[in-house]
């Protein structure tokens, strides 16, 4: 009997996740190991696009999390003052994409891909280490504390600041800081009724989204110094810069507390690796192209990654498969161009929307206003060539029903 071919995935997010699941699908023995003493995500909420729903729907679920959709009526982004410079609809959305945009807790999201696993293929408070990246004629090797597991495939899904790539490109620079921080929060807000939007004034932005559940998903954007914090608490700093904004604003504000924020400086490979992979090992989500979240695509591109990594390679869904370098060029291949391309769209985003300059603000916005006027609204524009995406079959949908 052909003993089925292992895989070894380091680090449990979502990324980490999609890739486990969707390895077992195709026949992999299939093991996650988790440095967190669980699989409690870090971050609040995720915005999946229709690239990223598509890419669920070859693991079995992407209609279950399209039902968690909320965006119903029109959204768009506007002034501080409150004005509107661009509209747009979930219909025009999802005329355009074919498909909805959907924001839910990230918790929700690793729950059910955690969920497509069998019993004790996760393993928490797991740090782990690449000891040996194979190749053909050898497994590759990972250490876990004492013990030491060998694997024809390792899937380095360990995040921005990724050990995994440390040890396959030892020389490349790793991520640089964007220029900007981050706050996120999620909170109940009593009797809040308002339309999805995104807030740019000069040097920061905000964002304030309804959730399914009741909830509301607001973050926000400032240029500021790798590492500053506030001289109180980051609460007290969002009501410093963003209390005078327009409503619902304050009254999202008012719902949070100190302890319900979570601040983190953003970082991304400002230079892109030569490959996302070395011998039997491969990079993925964040550790092989942390962006900007100015698109949102950061998770959304890590389960493509998870499925084209997957998929694809039917002669490696059983046992026999090399998983071997040519196997995994056609990774990189698939992969590299079109996240290189995307992440450098998010940082072209991220200095449009957080331009400090008044002048060049006020110039954006007329700009914005008029295309808006003139055609699809500027926030759908962005996503033409991401969210249109399809899995590299006749149908995910389809797909998702073989075995």
């Amino acid at each position: 009997m052909t003993q089925q071919a292992r895989a070894v995935v380091i680090g449990g997010g979502i990324g980490g996740l999609a890739a486990a699941a969707a390895l077992h699908r195709t026949g992999w023995t299939v093991t996650v190991l988790e440095r967190a003493p669980s699989l409690d995500p870090v971050g609040a909420a995720i915005s999946l696009a229709p690239n990223g729903l598509r890419a669920l729907d070859v693991l079995g679920i992407g209609d279950e999390i399209r039902d968690l959709a909320a965006w119903q009526g029109d959204g768009g982004l506007r002034t501080p003052g409150g004005r509107w410079l661009s509209r747009s609809s979930a219909t025009a959305a999802a005329d355009r994409f074919g498909g909805p945009l959907v924001l839910l807790p990230r918790a929700t999201l690793v729950d059910r891909l955690a969920a497509l696993l069998p019993p004790g293929a996760v393993r928490t408070a797991s740090p782990a280490a690449l000891a040996d990246a194979g190749d053909r004629t050898r497994p590759a090797r990972v250490r876990a504390g004492a013990d030491e597991l060998e694997a024809e495939l390792v899937v380095g899904a360990d995040g921005v600041n990724s050990r995994v790539r440390g040890a396959l490109f030892p020389v490349h620079p790793g991520p640089a800081y964007a220029g900007f921080t981050t706050w996120r929060v999620l909170v109940p807000v009593p009797g809040a009724e308002f339309a999805s939007h995104e807030t740019w004034g000069p040097g920061r932005l905000w964002g304030t989204h309804p959730l399914k559940d009741g909830r509301v998903y607001a973050y926000a954007a400032a240029t500021a110094p790798a590492g500053e914090h506030a001289p109180d608490d980051e609460k007290a700093e969002l009501l410093r810069r963003y209390g005078d904004w327009h409503d619902p604003i304050p009254a999202v504000l008012a719902a949070v507390r100190p302890e319900d924020v979570l601040r983190r400086d953003v970082h991304h490979l400002a230079q892109p690796l030569p490959a996302y992979h070395s011998g039997r090992t491969v990079l993925l989500g964040d550790a092989a192209h942390a962006m900007p979240p100015t698109l949102g695509q950061g998770g959304n591109q890590a389960l493509e990654d998870a499925v084209v990594l997957a998929f694809p390679h039917a002669r490696l869904r059983t046992g026999g498969g090399t998983a071997g370098g040519a196997d995994l060029a056609a990774y990189t291949a698939a992969r590299l161009p079109r996240t290189t391309a995307i992440a450098r769209r998010a940082v072209r985003a991220g200095r449009l929307g957080m331009t400090g300059n008044r002048a060049v603000a006020a110039v954006r916005n007329t700009v914005i206003t008029a295309l808006s006027t003139a055609g699809p609204a500027l926030f759908l524009r962005g996503f033409d060539g991401i969210a249109d995406w399809r899995p590299p079959y006749a149908s995910g949908r389809e797909h998702a029903g073989q075995r």
